[in-house]
């Protein structure tokens, strides 16, 4: 029987906002997320001009907004965020296409340089397979990092690699929507990039 898998990237391809940002005004407030955002400026702007990396400019955030937060808490919220906030952020196309696969025995695998905390219970809900950045915890608290990498660019072909052995599937399809999903897209037979954009 011929086999199929479909690579799904998620901030910005199945969802329309960052989720990132959401998760910190979900758990913070809008006012904190902010005023934060305010005091990260200076790296925020290295970030954007590429003087750091994707995964330097995320742990800053990360750091500010969660460190020494205990991780019961912050999953019990993300949890929340999944079941309150979440569902209004998902594009109708995304989930179509998610549904047409599965109605093709199409095997679905979200990509997602998100926390798993708030990836993962989603794709659970919906019968998907999750790969996310994992957040280091130690004594029961977020540290602020990462732990081992951050699932964006060249690590989502690690990690894809690492779960799947591609030459099984005579069909994969991939879809994302930055610079940082062109190392999974060119994984594909069928590459989508920025596929769902023209509605919610």
């Amino acid at each position: 029987m011929k086999k199929s898998i479909a690579f799904f990237d998620f901030d910005g391809t199945i969802t329309y906002k960052d989720t990132l940002f959401e998760i910190i005004k979900y758990q913070k407030g809008s006012v904190a997320l902010y005023l934060g955002l305010l005091k990260l400026s200076p790296w925020l702007i290295a970030f954007k001009l590429q003087i750091i990396s994707n995964d330097t400019a995320k742990q800053k955030l990360l750091s500010h907004f969660f460190k020494d937060m205990q991780l019961m808490d912050f999953q019990n919220k993300c949890d929340a965020f999944i079941e309150q906030k979440l569902p209004g952020l998902i594009r109708h196309r995304a989930l179509q296409q998610i549904k047409e696969h599965f109605q093709n025995n199409t095997l679905v695998v979200i990509v997602s340089a998100s926390a798993e905390n708030w990836v993962e219970g989603w794709c659970r809900q919906n019968n998907i397979i999750c790969i996310a950045t994992k957040l280091e915890t130690r004594e029961g608290k977020l540290t602020g990092k990462i732990e081992g990498k951050n699932c964006h660019g060249e690590e989502k072909v690690r990690r894809i690699k690492a779960c799947f052995h591609l030459d099984e599937y005579e069909m994969i399809s991939a879809y994302g929507d930055t610079k940082g999903d062109k190392p999974m897209l060119s994984l594909a037979t069928s590459a989508h990039y920025k596929p769902f954009r023209r509605k919610l």
